[in-house]
Parts: structure tokens; C-alpha cells; sequence
């Protein structure tokens, strides 16, 4: 498990890490270009996220084919994975710009928005690579080729902080950009990350001859419905997550540029730490979908415990890190006093539900290995948006407990999401017995 997580794991802290390069080099620009990235970034993962989503519906697909012995089953959903990343680019563009054409009644504060319109605008374009992405991705990680991700996530991290030094500041003769700088660069490194990817497949058919162009490449529609009938729950299930964070991001927009640069930081801070349950849980996927295909009921049970042990284990570390050194974490983005003020507070929220966070997201991956993403996607329904997000907006501005109100609302949903998961978890797994 460790094998094959560590490299996935480097490679969700890369995803991360170009957007906390984002805001920690607009941070020298003051709190609304801090508020702007964030805002901008957070509502464009929240349409994106549901493409992204749908097309971890490959994960149980090509993992089970991979532990079968199947590679030519394995190659013709990749190419599926192709085709929908295509098909739903252009519907999650148009819903992009709709967002975009909306931002002036999100009652966000004026510096901010008028700083977040442009970026989000910009941002758009990067759509359809990432989406290609993801779908080399995913089949990579299936196969056990985690390697090249995680390379591909290094170093598009290194473009990404030039560019952005280059644009946002000027630097060496380049347009001072600004914000918008951050953009262009963020568009530049999800190019990058496609072209790496796919050159990487390319390679390792042509070095092996795994037989990649010996499938049929047509668009089957029964297959597309079967990937669909996965990736959709996970889409709704990754939507529905991100989009209770993208709202918290909207409400704690009303505040003064201070609060929402703070939240921001904290809520980047908190994205970094969750990376890695996210990357062990893409692992645990991967094993526990191999031990399915190859009908080995306890492997898949080890494989899924190992993995929730790794992601509970480092997420309760990182709470006890938050807890014992929040200033010092706060002052890696920001020198501004009340920046810093709204961080604490709002970290030690954040350590409470760490371990819960890493065990649903942990949970999620590897029972997406058995094919159950319906049962993280009602539970995150239920648990965030039926009962954090009220709970949160109820202490927020009914109860005067401010922006901390929010945060304790999402730490009570993701508390019980993550016990949640775990009993499914428990279930399933004590229950499946393969089939011959």
C-alpha cells in the first residue's frame, strides 16, 4: 500500500500545491487578490470537480480489468475515458461562464470581485486538458503506473511558479499581470500536465507493446453507460463536497477582505493536509479493485484497511501540527495581523475534524475499488448540505459566531460523513465473497 501510495500521494500534494502557489504569490498583492484567487479557484473546482468526478467511474473499471488480466479491456476504457472527458467539456464550460455572469450577486465584498472576475474568466480555458488529465490519470494509477503522475506534478509545480513570477509580477521583461498572472500561469500548467501524461502512455505502450492502438477506439455506447452509471455518483459525490466548500467561500466572501483572506489560507492549508488521505484512498482504490478482479476477498479487505490506517494516522498528526503551531503555519502566506488572527481560529476548528476527513476520504476510495460510489455520494448529500451547512449558517449569522461558525458547521459534517463511511466500509467488506 505504501508503495503505491506514496507516489499518488506526491502527486495530489502537487494538484494542491499550484493552487496554494496561487495565493501565496498574490498574497504580496494584499488581501483581495488573496480573496479573488480564492474565490475564483474554489467556485471553478466546484463546476469542474463534477467532470473530474465522473471520470473516477474508470478507477473500479480498468483496477478490475488490471487485476483480471485484462490490458486490452484496460486500454479500451481509457479510451472511453477520452471521450467523455471531450463530451463534458463543453457543458462544463458554459456552466463556468453562467458562474462567471453571476459573480456581481454573490454579495461578495467590491475589491474582491472586481479581482475575480477576470480570473475566474481566464481560468476557463483550462477545462479540457484538465479533464484530459484526469482520464490519463486515472488509467496510470489503475495499471500501477503512479510514477509519471507524480512526476508530471513536480514539475508542472516548477512552471507553475515561474509563470506566475514571471506574470504576476513582471519579472525578466513579462506583462505585470497581477492576478490575472496567476491565471494564465495555472492555464499554462494544466497544458503541461495533459502533454505529460499522454506522451507518458505513448512511451510505455511503444517500450512494451502493451497493444494501446490494437483496441477498437469508436465510441461504444453501452460501454459509456456502464462508465457512466459509476462516474456519475462520484461526480454528484465530489460535486456535492467541494460545493458546500465553494459556498462557505461565497458566505465567507460577505466579510470584510481580511476574514475571506483568512478562511482562504486555512482552507488551503486544510486542502493540502486532506491531499494525502485523498492520494491513499486513490491507492486503497487501486489494490482493493485488483483483489476484486482477481476474486480475492481478503486481499481486498487488507488493502482497505491498510489504507484507512495510513490516511487516519497522518491526518491525526496534522491535527496535533495545527494545534501546537498555527501562527507559524499562518505566516508561511501572510504578514497581515488580522489575516493571521482569523487563521487561528479558525485552524483549531480545523484539527477537530482532520482524522474524520482523512477516514471519509479514505472510505470513498476504497469502496469506489468494490464500485459503490452511490453510498459516499448520499452520505456526503445527508451529512454536508443537510446538516453542516445549515448548522453553519445558523452559528454564522444567526448566532453571531462569524466565519468560525461556518468552519464548525463543516467540521460537524465531515464528522459524521467520516463515521459513516467507515461502517459502510466495515460492512461491505466483511460481507463480499467473490462469485466464480
Amino acid at each position: 500500500m505504501v508503495r503505491l501510495a506514496v507516489p499518488v500521494v506526491v502527486a495530489e500534494l502537487g494538484w494542491i500545491a499550484m493552487g496554494v502557489v496561487d495565493v501565496a504569490m498574490v498574497g504580496r498583492l494584499g488581501p483581495e487578490a488573496i480573496g479573488a484567487v480564492g474565490v475564483g479557484s474554489v467556485l471553478f473546482f466546484a463546476v469542474v470537480v463534477f467532470g473530474i468526478g465522473a471520470l473516477l467511474g474508470l478507477d473500479p473499471l480498468i483496477a478490475q480489468a488490471h487485476g483480471a488480466g485484462r490490458l486490452d479491456e484496460c486500454h479500451r476504457w481509457l479510451f472511453h475515458g477520452v471521450w467523455l472527458g471531450l463530451m463534458l467539456s463543453v457543458p462544463l464550460t458554459l456552466v463556468t461562464a453562467a458562474v462567471i455572469a453571476t459573480l456581481d450577486r454573490w454579495g461578495l465584498d467590491p475589491g474582491v470581485q472586481r479581482l475575480a472576475g477576470p480570473y475566474f474568466s481566464k481560468i476557463l480555458w483550462s477545462i479540457l486538458p484538465l479533464l484530459f488529465y484526469t482520464a490519463f490519470r486515472r488509467y496510470l494509477q489503475a495499471v500501477g503506473m503512479a510514477t509519471p503522475v507524480m512526476m508530471a506534478l513536480v514539475s508542472a509545480n516548477l512552471i507553475n511558479v515561474l509563470a506566475n513570477w514571471l506574470l504576476v509580477f513582471g519579472n525578466l521583461g513579462a506583462p505585470r499581470l497581477g492576478v490575472d498572472g496567476a491565471a494564465w500561469a495555472t492555464c499554462l500548467s494544466r497544458v503541461y500536465l495533459a502533454l505529460f501524461l499522454a506522451l507518458a502512455i505513448l512511451r510505455h505502450d511503444r517500450r512494451h507493446r502493451t497493444g494501446l492502438w490494437h483496441v477498437p477506439r469508436r465510441l461504444e455506447l453501452d460501454r459509456l453507460r456502464r462508465l457512466a452509471v459509476l462516474g456519475l455518483p462520484a461526480a454528484i459525490q465530489v460535486s456535492l463536497e467541494v460545493g458546500v466548500f465553494a459556498v462557505v467561500t461565497a458566505l465567507a466572501g460577505r466579510f470584510e477582505p481580511a476574514t475571506l483572506a483568512g478562511h482562504q489560507i486555512v482552507l488551503n492549508v486544510a486542502s493540502v493536509t486532506f491531499m494525502v488521505p485523498l492520494g491513499v484512498g486513490s491507492a486503497g482504490a487501486v489494490r482493493v479493485g485488483h483483489a476484486v478482479g482477481r476474486l480475492d476477498a481478503p486481499g481486498a479487505r487488507h488493502a482497505g484497511w491498510a489504507a484507512l490506517l495510513l490516511g487516519g494516522g497522518f491526518m491525526s498528526c496534522a491535527a496535533v501540527v495545527f494545534v501546537l503551531a498555527p501562527r507559524a503555519i499562518l505566516e508561511l502566506f501572510t504578514a497581515d495581523p488580522a489575516v493571521t488572527r482569523v487563521g487561528v481560529s479558525l485552524l483549531l476548528v480545523a484539527a477537530v475534524f482532520q482524522l474524520f476527513d482523512g477516514l471519509q476520504g479514505v472510505a470513498t476510495g476504497v469502496l469506489r475499488g468494490f464500485g459503490d460510489t452511490r453510498t459516499p455520494m448520499l452520505w456526503n448529500l445527508a451529512g454536508h448540505w443537510f446538516v453542516g451547512l445549515p448548522v453553519g449558517y445558523v452559528l454564522c449569522f444567526w448566532m453571531g459566531w462569524g466565519v468560525s461558525g461556518l468552519w464548525v458547521g463543516l467540521c460537524t459534517g465531515l464528522i459524521l460523513v467520516g463515521i459513516v463511511l467507515v461502517a459502510a466500509w466495515w460492512t461491505r467488506a466483511r460481507a463480499w465473497e467473490p462469485s466464480v
